[in-house]
């Protein structure tokens, strides 16, 4: 079993397990010949909130080798801490606050080189940087993250969640703008209401006893969607059309708050994020790694619906 890639795009790779790590303490990472996939599927989680991600390797990775008995794929479990961590510390660029500026290295790498290795038999993604300090000097620096492989027997069991097919999907507006939106939203209730049409139209609300909020917006663009998450081109999606519901009819899918805004964590990520929704069953949110149409990359964020007395 062999791994070793050059980690090209370092600020992907960090911003992903960074909105990761606000999800779960530990997360699945699957490398393929041509993918990454990373999945946060612990029932643990706030509302039954899971995500599976598939990053293309090309958009962060070059120099790219992976052997093993197992398809040439390797799947491993590790802690999200550790590896933002690792990430974290290669590059200032790496992160944005000022926070994190406070605490980067007084230098930046050049190349980030990960591979697999086992040091004192425990398997690990061993992280080596190459630069140059601020003062001119060469560094190299190493940083480990300890991993357990899981076995071809353990990962033929990962399955995505099984879904019934979406009642609209719906381009929804900046991730920031709405994360601002419902953590005001949060004190008030627990469950969030999401509400879309296929004539662009968008609602956010809640309803309690004491209060009843609702955000609206319109015009926003109604994707066809292909199995696989990816926006379909509207002249193959002609015929689908003839099979939509009255436009103007609401569909409605109740979250809780909480899983809603860990989803909103993955604002760093966003360029374009579609929602689906599935009317009384789930959410499922298409975060894309750049653009639609050449995206690096999508990650799925499936969300339950909670059940509501006064639904």
């Amino acid at each position: 079993m062999r791994f070793r890639a050059t980690i090209e795009n370092v600020q992907i790779f960090f911003r992903i397990i960074q909105a990761m790590e606000k999800l779960q303490k530990k997360c699945i990472i699957k490398f393929t010949e041509t993918d990454m996939h990373v999945i946060c599927n612990d029932e643990a989680n706030e509302g039954g909130i899971q995500v599976w991600s598939v990053v293309k390797v090309d958009s962060v990775f070059t120099s790219y080798r992976i052997q093993s008995n197992a398809n040439n794929e390797i799947t491993v479990t590790l802690s999200t801490e550790a590896l933002l961590s690792a990430l974290r510390s290669s590059s200032s660029s790496a992160s944005s606050s000022s926070v994190a500026a406070s605490i980067l290295p007084t230098y930046d790498a050049d190349e980030v080189v990960m591979k697999l290795a086992k040091k004192n038999d425990q398997a690990v993604l061993s992280f080596e940087m190459f630069g140059v300090s601020r003062s001119g000097r060469k560094v190299r620096v190493a940083h480990d993250v300890r991993i357990d492989v899981m076995r071809p027997t353990d990962v033929d069991k990962l399955h995505e969640p099984l879904c019934p097919e979406p009642d609209v999907n719906i381009l929804l507006p900046s991730l920031q703008k709405l994360r601002t939106i419902v953590e005001r939203l949060r004190p008030l209730s627990d469950v969030l209401a999401l509400r879309a049409n296929n004539n662009g139209k968008l609602q956010l609300s809640i309803n309690t006893d004491t209060v009843k909020l609702e955000t609206q917006w319109l015009k926003c663009a109604n994707p066809p969607m292909a199995k696989e998450g990816l926006a379909q081109n509207t002249d193959d999606a002609e015929d689908v059309s003839l099979d939509k519901p009255d436009p103007d009819k609401l569909f409605s899918v109740l979250v809780s708050v909480r899983s809603f805004l860990q989803f909103l964590n993955s604002h760093v990520v966003s360029t374009t994020t579609i929602a689906c929704l599935c009317q009384n069953h789930c959410a499922i949110l298409y975060v894309y790694i750049g653009e639609i149409a050449d995206a690096g990359g999508v990650l799925t964020y499936y969300i339950p619906t909670v059940i509501d007395g006064d639904d």
